[in-house]
């Protein structure tokens, strides 16, 4: 099983580090466009080997896309990050060529890939790719929702005051302040409605800190976050690549599930060998679904800055 991860900053060295402590890849390849930047990341990686105990091999290239050949999945994070006060839509000027340009590569040298995008604004270029590669569906993901999902848990579990292993929920729409949707109807904790525990007011706060979570994180940061987008793509990717079946809210293009055609926004889907392999439709209630409604039509505005 060959991953490559293109994009060696911050959040490509995480992606490549996850995916190589849960040692379930041959090999990583991490790509970037600066001289030595990935050999460099990749060389610091590999001397952590003997000390967390994996065999994946990771190498690093500077855009030898050559090296690349034959990769099971790849990871697209390329792109300028979000700075404080930037919002994911700002960035799409800059981020459709960028991404563009890495996906046909990609392909070019992996014609049976399978690609997760985790450059922002994440939804769009997720779409772009569906409309320039011409991939089967199945085999393009956006990375958004898992991590919205993983955020949206942390704040459950520090309102509930709880162990996070106890919690479960979802977020879906588009990955965007103003977009998601968390499914705080659905949450749960050991299997009880979370609502059972803490009140409409505490839990509509849970929603408001999970929308703004990244931005959050970017104005304590001065960027964008890394470690939790890495760890995202990593459960992504072992789910492919080991064959899990395991269900995560993730960008995918619908045709007609939820009423939504020729966008790519985030639902719950199978995950397994064959990429998505099923579009899970949950039941939703009508306040659910003029929200994920209402977050499709921003997302189709954001795919309209696009140049196809």
């Amino acid at each position: 099983m060959k991953i490559t991860v293109v994009g060696a900053g911050a959040v490509g060295a995480s992606c490549a580090e996850y995916i190589a402590i849960k040692n379930f890849a041959s090999e990583v390849v991490l790509l970037d466009i600066k001289e030595d930047y990935a050999e460099g990341k990749a060389m610091d990686l590999m001397q952590t080997a003997s000390l967390n105990g994996f065999d994946t091999k990771i190498t690093g290239s500077t855009n030898d896309y050559s090296k690349t050949a034959g990769s099971d999945i790849a990871v697209i994070t390329s792109g300028i990050p979000r700075k404080p006060g930037m919002t994911r839509e700002e960035l799409i000027g800059i981020n459709a060529g960028i991404v563009k340009e890495v996906s046909s590569n990609i392909i070019k040298h992996s014609p049976d890939v399978t690609i997760i995008v985790v450059s922002n604004p994440m939804d769009t270029m997720t779409y772009l790719v569906h409309k320039t590669t011409g991939l089967p569906k199945n085999r393009i993901i956006g990375m958004g929702g898992a991590l919205d999902s993983a955020r949206f848990k942390y704040r459950l579990a520090e309102a509930l005051e709880a162990p996070i292993s106890d919690v479960d929920g979802m977020v879906i729409g588009g990955h965007s302040d103003k977009g998601m949707v968390p499914l705080t109807r659905l949450a749960t904790r050991n299997s009880v409605l979370v609502s059972e525990f803490i009140s409409e007011d505490r839990l509509n706060q849970v929603s408001e800190d999970t929308k703004v979570g990244g931005a959050t994180l970017t104005k304590m940061l001065g960027t964008s976050a890394w470690y939790a987008p890495g760890a995202a793509v990593s459960g992504l990717v072992q789910a492919i690549a080991c064959d899990q079946k395991k269900i995560f809210p993730c960008s995918t293009l619908l045709d007609g599930e939820y009423g939504l055609n020729d966008l790519c926004i985030g639902v719950p889907v199978v995950l397994g060998k064959g990429g998505i392999e099923k579009i899970v439709e949950i039941k939703l209630d009508e306040a659910e679904m003029n929200k994920l409604k209402e977050s499709a039509e921003g997302v189709k505005k954001t795919n309209g800055l696009l140049e196809l």
